[in-house]
């Protein structure tokens, strides 16, 4: 069952056509799902390597400016941190993260978010920022959360 992304000429968006076979797979059968024109152009798609959460890890572990700016206390490098372990597990951040992220990449103490946040370590089933929701127990100032990530 491929899915081809074409540049619709009439409309002139970027859209995705799904075909049941790839028999029935051609351009001159593709039609824009947003305005039903013929005039598509193919795309090539970008190519998505499957990883194991091992060597996402392993990833992450391995950048060494990542884990050193976690070590010297930095809200702009835990929010750094966040936002790559988000991208390297393939999970996109809430709004109530994204909000937490901002305030973190503008210098805001971890601690004075969470008090503001309350029913932050609630929701990532634990206490805070490290109860065992987004990281698990690094205590560098940070109340505890990512020694998990850190190396020995």
């Amino acid at each position: 069952m491929p899915i081809y992304e074409y540049a619709c000429l009439d409309c002139r968006k970027r859209v995705s056509v799904f075909f049941r076979t790839i028999s029935v797979a051609s351009d001159e059968a593709a039609r824009c799902p947003i305005c039903e024109g013929s005039h598509l152009r193919r795309l090539v798609s970008r190519v998505a390597v499957m990883k194991s959460e091992d060597s996402r890890m392993d990833a992450l572990a391995d950048d060494p400016s990542l884990l050193s700016g976690l070590e010297s206390e930095d809200p702009r490098a835990l929010a750094h941190f966040m936002r790559r372990m988000s991208d390297e597990m393939g999970e996109p951040l809430d709004a109530e993260m994204n909000e937490v992220i901002g305030r973190l990449e503008s210098g805001e103490s971890p601690d004075s978010i969470e008090e503001s946040m309350p029913d932050m370590g609630d929701e990532m089933g634990g206490d805070g920022f490290g109860g065992g929701g987004f990281g698990g127990g690094f205590d560098g100032g940070y109340g505890g959360g990512m020694d998990s990530m850190l190396p020995d």
